[in-house]
């Protein structure tokens, strides 16, 4: 049996930081396109509907279901262009070469239908799993705590097909199901690693970006009042979670890097 390779999250989180640094210009006018712009078109063309404390259930459920069913297009295009420039980041990352922007959207494109392939087969294996799960520690458990545990439990397979975006972009492979198979044996060995560096850098972001959007809340409503006010505010989310998902990439690139080629260790800056 090939031997586990263990990661190692500071080395994975040190090749990120080294990775966007390098790569600084381009990240910065890929996550403008296909981050920042569809977060800004979204509020513009299909803003969330407004929910108010005295609504019913009901009420709330009828809105949102009015909401999906017209803006649906809207929001499968708006969906569908971060997906583009994620892999078109992990292409960026993790080409020695340093393609130019317009080559790795290119390259992201073509490999787009086998990402959206995987990650659909990956979808209809947990759904229905999550649907078990849940009925199953139902019969022990409060509702409530039991889709707690069922959610807690399909971390696990989760962790172990998180790298499906970086063998994608890295390998060219356009076999949806090598891919998922290719990420289960990467990540073996290493699903509660990925789930704690993940999940610690998820919290921190969590943490910033609450402290900073409090601080421009109050600073908006000082300054704008009404439709400007929201515009400003989603654009500023909008750049503040494109810098946290281009970071979440950059790991991903990192921890790709360090198990499918030990050796050599992550991808160089």
């Amino acid at each position: 049996m090939t031997a586990v390779t263990i990661l190692d999250s500071n080395a994975a989180l040190a090749s990120a930081t080294r990775m966007v640094a390098a790569n600084r210009d381009l990240l910065i006018a890929i996550a403008g396109v296909f981050f920042v712009l569809p977060g800004l078109a979204g509020a513009v063309f299909a803003p969330t509907p407004a929910m108010t404390s005295g609504m019913t259930e009901k009420q709330m459920l009828d809105c949102m279901q009015d909401y999906y069913a017209s803006s649906l297009p809207v929001l499968l295009l708006l969906s569908l262009l971060p997906m583009a420039g994620m892999l078109t980041m992990l292409v960026a990352m993790l080409d020695g070469a340093r393609p130019t922007v317009a080559q790795a959207i290119h390259r992201s494109l073509v490999a787009l239908p086998t990402y959206l392939a995987a990650q659909l087969l990956i979808a209809l294996a947990i759904l229905p799993l999550s649907m078990v799960l849940a009925t199953v520690l139902a019969l022990i458990l409060p509702d409530k705590l039991a889709v707690s545990a069922a959610l807690g439990i399909l971390l696990y397979p989760i962790m172990r097909t998180m790298l499906v975006g970086p063998v994608v972009a890295g390998t060219g492979e356009r076999n949806p199901v090598t891919t998922i198979r290719e990420s289960i044996r990467l990540t073996r060995g290493n699903a509660g690693r990925l789930l704690l560096f993940i999940g610690l850098a998820g919290f921190v972001f969590l943490v910033v970006y609450g402290l900073l959007m409090m601080f421009v809340g109050v600073v908006l409503v000082l300054m704008f009042k009404g439709e400007p006010q929201r515009l400003l505010g989603e654009g500023v989310a909008g750049v503040l979670l494109a810098v946290g998902y281009t970071y979440f990439v950059a790991m991903l690139a990192a921890v790709y890097g360090q198990l499918a080629d030990p050796d050599s260790g992550t991808p160089s800056a």
